[in-house]
């Protein structure tokens, strides 16, 4: 079972390494010339070598003293020899370089892109943490094997060339050299079916670390609020002391067979002198040959090592590749149709017949509503009646199980590519900053100046503390926007909505952390702005549903009644039941913290 894992993971190996290559045709090839380069001057050093004792050193013996003409001779040779060695050394390096981190940044870039097309509903079954593994440490590791892989191939010719080199000189010690080969082969192949499933289980391990890691940190708020942190941190310990003992096993079985290799043609230096000395006293071979040969063998100790080192890194390239390639190959991603809207006024918004499930469970039943262009529509409903993947089918995040959600008429499906994003903008409940400046937060990529940026944060409420802040636009908000509060994020991520003019807002619970008043005056300013826009809002407060021209209530997945909230309060018991819910909620802790505020008032007076 072991030799069919092994001869599996080789074959897989050097199909990965293929893709490589034919994908870096020009640099692979130069890099290989630069290794055979490499590998030809040190055959040629060798030759060199065995010239210049022959007939340098040993004629200073025999003679005492040398010709200049053959001492410039050797010097030049040896010279000449170590200098394109040098050269081939540092073209090979490079190149291989070149290689790996190019087929590595290409890699990143196609999971990116990936990512960026497939739909939210894939993400949902992809932990994060994953997903970084995927694009970080798995491309990595699967083109680890192109660093050494132009030596390993130059390797092979200066093993041809040295084969070459050693018969003509001695076929008597080129037969002893010989027989080194197949024993280092064997023992490389031992190796690596020692190695192989221990590479593989520390790459595997190396991800799920990585996803562990993300989860606990991107959780910190949870993990610290509810006490979880010495359970985290023991989680964390038991995998990542997983991933330590793999790797250890991995060290042993390097440390292991590694000398070994390093002895195999140290072992046959010595079992050239040794025969070769005997040659030697026979007269059979010259002293420059014999140092000719046994050089070769101390030359060829190290580059022969090239080949394990490619065939050690080929488990976990091939891990690595699979990670990603489960990525890439990965369906569901959204197709686009051709369509434009081609306008720029509010958008008339028609869904109908709209169902969607989560597997097997179904959180939309038929749904079916229309909002007139420029109107303000509210969404309410309890906890779990599909309001948030509602808004998600409206703007398009994931597609409807059957139904269409149109835009003018027109299917979402059929627009083109970024069709949706021009006209469509949502403001998500769990509000998302990015570590950059107030303007870089609410441009975001669209071109708009300052004068667009601050009527945005008109509209959205926030030019007061915007302007209040050390910078103004250009302050740092901190990673997630840590330096601002809650209701201040909100109001950046719905002005980072506005100021790309959407035809259709969406507003998912976006304003729950405002002030009831500001949240009047955004709805307020929404709907009297000089580009209005039809907005969508799910809602929860009673001053906020009552600021919509109709209520649309949903319960399990099905709209239940709509109308103006006035008619829906009179008619409809669920819908009277939970908004009267909300207010005596919010009036019962405002009873409770008036008092506390009188109480306040009272010790400081």
């Amino acid at each position: 079972m072991a030799s069919k894992v092994t001869s599996a993971v080789m074959r897989q190996g050097l199909r990965v390494l293929g893709v490589a290559i034919r994908t870096e045709r020009t640099v692979f090839t130069l890099a290989v010339l630069a290794s055979a380069v490499y590998g030809g001057m040190t055959v040629a050093s060798a030759w060199a070598l065995g010239w210049a004792t022959q007939n340098v050193v040993l004629a200073a013996f025999r003679d005492g003293s040398v010709a200049s003409g053959a001492l410039w001779t050797g010097v030049l040779l040896i010279m000449g020899a170590a200098l394109l060695k040098a050269l081939g050394v540092a073209g090979r390096r490079i190149l291989a370089g070149v290689m790996q981190y190019r087929m590595q940044a290409r890699s990143r870039r196609d999971v990116t892109k990936q990512y960026l097309r497939l739909p939210l509903s894939w993400h949902h079954r992809h932990p994060t943490g994953q997903l970084l593994s995927n694009a970080s440490a798995d491309a990595e590791a699967a083109w680890a094997p192109l660093a050494p892989l132009p030596m390993a191939v130059g390797v092979i010719v200066m093993l041809f060339t040295a084969a070459i080199a050693m018969v003509l000189t001695d076929p008597v010690l080129a037969l002893v050299g010989f027989l080194i080969f197949p024993a280092i082969a064997l023992l490389n192949l031992v190796y690596q079916r020692r190695l192989s499933p221990l590479a593989t289980r520390a790459q595997q391990l190396r991800a799920e670390v990585s996803e562990i890691a993300h989860e606990s940190f991107d959780g910190a708020l949870v993990v610290k609020t509810l006490g979880r942190e010495e359970l985290e941190t023991d989680r964390f310990r038991r995998r990542a002391h997983e991933l330590r003992d793999a790797n250890i096993a991995v060290g042993r079985v390097r440390g292991l067979f590694d000398p070994m290799l390093e002895a195999l043609p140290t072992l046959g230096v010595l079992a050239v002198l040794a025969v070769g000395a005997g040659r030697l006293s026979a007269s059979a071979i010259d002293a420059g040959d014999l140092v000719q040969v046994a050089y070769l063998f101390t030359l060829l100790a190290f580059p022969i090592r090239a080949l394990g080192w490619v065939l050690a890194e080929l488990p976990r390239s091939v891990v690595g590749w699979e990670r990603v390639q489960a990525v890439l190959d990965a369906t569901g991603s959204m197709e686009y149709g051709s369509a434009t809207t081609g306008s720029t006024t509010p958008a008339e918004l028609d869904v109908a017949g709209v169902s969607y499930a989560y597997g097997e469970a179904e959180v939309l039943h038929d749904v079916t509503f229309d909002v007139p262009a420029g109107r303000t529509i509210a969404l309410v409903g309890p906890t779990g009646s599909g309001k948030s993947t509602l808004v998600q089918l409206l703007a398009r995040l994931v597609d409807p199980g059957s139904g269409q959600v149109r835009l003018d008429g027109v299917d979402l499906r059929e627009l083109a590519y970024g069709g949706v994003a021009e006209s469509v903008a949502l403001v998500p409940q769990q509000t998302f900053l990015f570590d950059d400046s107030v303007r870089g937060n609410i441009a975001l990529g669209v071109e708009a100046g300052d004068e667009d940026v601050w009527a945005a944060l008109r509209l959205a409420q926030a030019d007061g503390f915007v302007g209040r802040l050390p910078d103004g636009l250009g302050t740092q908000v901190g990673e997630r926007g840590a330096t601002l509060s809650g209701g201040q994020r909100q109001r950046l991520a719905l002005a980072r909505a506005i100021v790309r003019r959407p035809r259709l807002l969406i507003l998912d619970d976006a304003t729950s952390s405002v002030d009831p008043q500001v949240e009047a005056k955004i709805l307020y300013g929404l709907r009297d702005a000089a580009e209005a826009s039809t907005v969508v809002v799910v809602a929860y407060r009673m001053a906020t549903i009552a600021l919509a021209d109709e209520v649309v209530y949903l319960d399990k997945g099905r709209v239940v009644d709509r109308g103006p909230h006035s008619e829906l309060i009179a008619r409809c018991p669920g819908y009277r039941n939970l908004v009267t819910a909300y207010e005596r909620e919010e009036a019962e802790r405002a009873a409770i913290d008036l008092p506390m505020e009188e109480e306040e008032e009272e010790v400081s007076a």
